[in-house]
């Protein structure tokens, strides 16, 4: 059997995202999404997500390049001289590992993202962050330890074999995923350690922004067994803070093409969101897989 979770980040980040998940949910093959609590539009995309009870909603955790949910003022060691978070990665996670001070305001966001989320109603399906910054391990030890007190039941590990996209793509690269592979493993090992639920695999991160219905289609076709999650970031037009490059239009369009739609009409293809998949066998089962392949690293 064959798990699928198709999911779209930056939910709230504008209204045009917000309107191209609703549409994509609708008419198309989109199961779940990941809210920005903190973003312009988080207050259309918490209306929109209660219309729609069968979209399944997560946190996506915005602890660089965004607006804090937190005052300034509070989180001195986390933000810039214009209030907004820090956008070096390298310099931030360098503080956090050297300055007390620095995870203290962390864990203090991080609590305030989980509760502002908790504040909506709905059921919290999962959890990631912005730019896969769940990969520091201070950060992934904080979401699994905060969230266990809001009701997570799983996470986002970003871990993409290279051979599944060589299926489509057959000079697909292994060099970009292989640096952050050790630190994916190492955040799959903490959460399944913490009882919590992840994917057995997630594509999304080489073609980010650029998912065609082809590329798409083509995925879903290929996937393997076990629990597989695909996520793309999909708007109606571009927006204020979208990135440069991205195919926002083309995305939209790709979870709603015909042939992606037949393509998860396999039998063998369950789709949902991660709440679906979090029965106590499957748990189990992710945990057993886990173990099997932590020592290895994807190709």
């Amino acid at each position: 059997m064959k798990g699928l979770i198709v999911t779209a980040d930056d939910f709230g980040a504008a209204a045009e995202v917000n309107e191209a998940v609703e549409t994509a949910h609708r008419n198309g093959i989109l199961s779940a999404a990941s809210l920005m609590v903190g973003a312009p539009a988080a207050a259309d995309a918490i209306a929109r997500a209660r219309r729609l009870p069968s979209l399944r909603v997560g946190l996506h955790l915005v602890l660089v390049e965004g607006r804090p949910l937190l005052p300034a003022a509070r989180l001195n060691q986390l933000v810039e001289p214009s209030g907004m978070l820090r956008a070096d990665m390298t310099s931030l996670g360098a503080a956090l590992a050297c300055n007390g001070a620095a995870r203290r305001q962390l864990a203090a966001e991080i609590e305030a993202q989980f509760a502002a989320f908790q504040c909506t109603g709905l059921l919290l399906d999962h959890c990631n962050a912005h730019k896969h910054f769940q990969l520091h391990p201070l950060v992934g030890k904080l979401i699994a330890t905060i969230g266990a007190r809001f009701g997570l039941r799983a996470v986002r590990v970003p871990l993409e074999p290279t051979a599944v996209l060589r299926t489509l793509e057959p000079r697909t690269r292994a060099l970009p995923t292989a640096l952050t592979n050790p630190f994916a493993l190492g955040l799959r090992r903490r959460m399944r350690r913490a009882g919590l639920l992840t994917a057995d695999r997630t594509f999304g991160l080489r073609w980010s922004g650029q998912m065609s219905a082809q590329r798409l289609g083509g995925l879903i076709r290929a996937l393997p067994s076990g629990l597989n999650e695909i996520y793309l970031h999909p708007a109606t037009g571009a927006f204020d803070g979208c990135a440069p490059g991205y195919r926002y239009r083309e995305e939209l369009a790709a979870l709603t093409a015909p042939e992606v739609v037949t393509a998860c009409g396999d039998p063998a293809l369950r789709l949902g969101g991660f709440s679906d998949f979090c029965s106590r066998e499957a748990v189990a089962g992710a945990a057993a897989r886990g173990a099997m392949r932590s020592g290895s690293v994807l190709r």
